[in-house]
């Protein structure tokens, strides 16, 4: 199939490693020159996946008219507070009848959309929706090594997802389908603010019983917002929910979990993220996640010590005092 990948970070460069290892027709879209370059010249992203030999198949531009023309499967990965921007632009160059796939974790801050709900507004305003979230527990730089990994492909058509299921499943990349788009991207979104207090546990040098119980009670409170807002409970029970919180919450590759870990250390949010080159998307999802809960009248206490925290509003020590001091009541 004709691919077509929108974003070279990561993430959507392991995309299209794979997707071009299957013998499919793959162009990649990247923003920096440097990336391009260092592809084309050397066949690797040394910005964001070094060290990853790429196929000498995968084209890789600038030109977003260049990338998209005759795709019919186009995977959306660019960070989610800049989808909107970047999708205005790539919108005119789409086939109509292209299969939209979202690979992006997150929830557009000023809007509170989530990002199938920001792609079809911008790309697909008649209704005709063609959208599909690729969502679970995927370090990119582990996919990119080939190891295997389980993830799902949601969405409001089942077919759709099977098609997904189908062209991009590999001896290593198992994908499942659902078709609980809200409680896949939500579980994907949602679960990076857990990773950020994850990661404020093990900078205070705290030990497994904290994180364990943030866990628990996290899913807890990410499922509460995620069936107040139309998803399924057992959804977050499976990989787009505890699956990819579980991985966000404790590998060393996680940037959320990065952000937590020197927020625990006593460092400021702006210097934490001024030294990261990739996005933490789990910040603004964090203050949109908040202001999702109190407009549905739930009650997410981790998220709102996260949010207060982020905010420099309280210190770590005293976030966790918060939660640790909140009334008792039943499980």
């Amino acid at each position: 199939m004709r691919i077509s990948v929108i974003g070279a970070g990561s993430w959507g460069t392991a995309l299209a490693r794979l997707a071009a290892l299957q013998d499919h027709q793959v162009r990649l879209w990247a923003y920096e020159t440097e990336v391009v370059e260092s592809i084309r010249v050397r066949r690797v992203n040394e910005l964001f996946l070094p060290d990853i030999e790429l196929p000498s198949s995968l084209l890789v531009t600038n030109d977003l008219a260049e990338t998209t023309r005759g795709a019919e499967i186009l995977l959306i990965a660019v960070p989610s507070q800049h989808a909107r921007e970047v999708l205005g632009k790539v919108t005119p160059h789409v086939p109509p009848d292209a299969m939209l796939v979202s690979a992006t974790k997150g929830i557009e801050e000023e809007t509170l959309l989530r990002m199938s709900e920001v792609i079809e507004q911008v790309m697909r305003p008649s209704g005709d929706s063609r959208v599909v979230v690729l969502s679970g527990p995927t370090f990119a730089r582990e996919v990119a090594s080939d190891q295997p990994t389980a993830l799902v492909a949601a969405s409001h058509r089942r077919e759709l997802a099977r098609r997904v299921q189908e062209e991009l499943s590999s001896l290593t990349f198992r994908i499942y389908t659902n078709d609980d788009v809200i409680g896949v991207e939500l579980g994907g979104a949602l679960k990076n603010v857990i990773a950020i207090a994850a990661g404020v546990c093990a900078g205070l040098g705290l030990g497994h019983n904290p994180v364990a119980a943030l866990m628990t009670r996290g899913l807890a409170e990410l499922s509460r917002l995620s069936v107040a807002l139309g998803g399924r409970r057992k959804t977050l029970a499976g990989l787009a929910g505890m699956g990819d919180l579980v991985l966000t919450c404790t590998g060393q590759l996680s940037r959320n979990r990065t952000v937590g870990v020197e927020l625990g250390k006593g460092k400021p949010l702006a210097a934490i993220l001024s030294s990261m080159r990739m996005v933490a998307e789990g910040v603004p999802t964090t203050h949109a996640a908040l202001a999702l809960a109190r407009r549905h009248g739930v009650e997410m206490p981790i998220t709102f010590q996260m949010h207060r925290l982020l905010n420099g509003e309280t210190t770590p020590a005293e976030a966790i005092r918060k939660l640790m001091s909140r009334p008792l009541k039943g499980e």
